[in-house]
């Protein structure tokens, strides 16, 4: 389970071990003398399961009534997730007043702050209010569950024993996904009376630009699959699919003619530092505004949006983007980041980036006896829960929601993930950067058989 530990004020959750419940297992497939058929597929339990049947052929010399005995072997390798870019083992920055988590934690006097610092502007006077009403509600849910982990041992203070291992990404794994979305403009459009709506992943599989960027690929089997593009190979997990391209190429989404109870969206909001980085590209307010959620909703369906802590953002969702999109704001949830020894990775109380980001819940609002009808035996939404965790290294690799939203949500529901740098079992996942940490090379070999 990727809920380590559930407490009135939220979740501990572990992110590495729900990517690796899946357990990746390529199983190779092989029969011989009479010549070589090899069945590839990855798998999400412990058993393989050929995903075709073998035919022996003949060789030009065997006569009609020749018979070829053939002998089936099948080859496993599995690969889980490389734990090094979840070894969080210290603060990004340390912090003389947050020694230790646990040891408690002072009140801070805000108007003390602006003492210090003789100009604010009005946008961090808007973050040190909203981060005034909500810093006890984090300090004190924060400290509940990392009690819990470190009682249970899934949390431990850091001691020099503890392996320092440079998470350093091998620089060929970006093979530059949004570049290709780029150059996909110049594809001819995809329009509504298109028939091809969807790619049903086979064996492992060379897919060309243009049919992965036209229409959605899927997985509709139990077992894992493995796409190469752009001679880099990908892991596709279960009763997956997938969209590759960016906000200007929607229309395969649509196409793919699914109502989803689920949309999770993690926009690439504009600011500063990502202007200087030039990291990744950004979309302005307008241009989140455009994409088509109600057309992509099914009734009563809950919205989960990612915001920065950057006040113009949220307000922006909650007064302006839910409202376009007849949704409903029901709660305001927190993802706070931790070490694995429990604390902060960054000063709760910095100026500059807090060890929190912000969750906009809400609830298409449509037809009341529809409404009334998905949302039976289904708990209502809490107004303010913590999802506390130890943050993946790799840059906007965020939690997954699957067991935190489960009891908020009836049971086989659809999932959508806009803005996706990564695939999971059951979810529908869109973006210019959808396969990023599916790369095989975030992952590592456990063993081969």
């Amino acid at each position: 389970m990727s809920v380590v530990h559930r407490l009135a004020a939220g979740w501990l959750v572990d992110h590495l071990s729900f990517i690796n419940q899946c357990a990746y297992e390529i199983c190779d497939s092989f029969a011989y003398p009479g010549g070589v058929t090899i069945d590839t597929a990855v798998t999400a339990t412990g058993d393989c399961h050929a995903t075709s049947a073998f035919a022996a052929t003949s060789s030009s010399r065997d006569g009609p009534g020749d018979a070829i005995e053939t002998e089936r072997k099948t080859a496993k390798a599995r690969y889980m997730f490389r734990e090094e870019f979840f070894d969080i083992s210290k603060p990004h920055i340390a912090a003389a007043l947050e020694a230790q988590l646990w040891q408690g934690y002072p009140e801070v006097n805000l108007s003390e702050k602006r003492k210090r610092k003789c100009v604010f502007n009005q946008g961090e006077v808007d973050a040190l209010e909203y981060h005034s009403k909500v810093r006890k509600l984090i300090w004190e849910g924060t400290l509940h569950l990392v009690q819990e982990g470190l009682k249970s041992g899934f949390l431990h203070p850091t001691t020099e024993e503890l392996s320092c291992r440079k998470n350093v990404v091998p620089g060929h794994i970006g093979c530059g996904l949004a570049e290709l979305c780029e150059m996909a403009k110049q594809f001819p459009a995809v329009n509504e009376s298109d028939h091809q709506a969807v790619h049903v992943l086979d064996d492992e599989t060379t897919i060309p630009e243009q049919d992965l960027l036209s229409c959605v690929t899927e997985n509709s089997s139990n077992c894992a699959k493995t796409v190469v593009l752009m001679g880099q190979k990908y892991l596709v997990p279960p009763k997956s699919s997938f969209l590759l391209s960016d906000i200007s190429r929607l229309q395969p989404l649509l196409n793919y003619k699914k109502k989803y109870d689920v949309i999770v969206i993690d926009p690439p909001w504009e600011n500063r530092s990502v202007k200087r980085s030039n990291r990744y590209s950004y979309l302005s307010s307008w241009q989140i505004k455009q994409i088509p959620v109600p057309a992509l909703a099914a009734p009563n369906c809950l919205v989960v949006t990612w915001v920065t802590n950057r006040q113009k953002h949220l307000r922006f969702v909650k007064d302006e983007l839910y409202p376009h999109w007849s949704v409903k704001t029901l709660a305001e949830w927190h993802w706070v980041k931790i070490t694995r020894a429990g604390e902060f990775v960054l000063p709760l109380d910095s100026l500059h980036k807090k060890p929190y980001e912000v969750l906009v819940l809400g609830r298409v609002q449509g037809d009341l006896k529809e409404a009334f009808r998905k949302s039976e035996d289904v708990l209502p939404l809490p107004e303010h829960k913590l999802i506390v965790s130890i943050p993946c290294s790799l840059h906007s690799h965020k939690p997954p929601l699957t067991a935190v939203l489960a009891e908020f949500i009836k049971p086989d529901v659809k999932c959508l993930e806009l803005f996706a740098r990564n695939l999971q079992p059951g979810w529908t996942s869109w973006g210019n950067e959808v396969l990023k940490f599916q790369h095989v090379d975030y992952f590592t070999l456990l063993q081969n058989e």
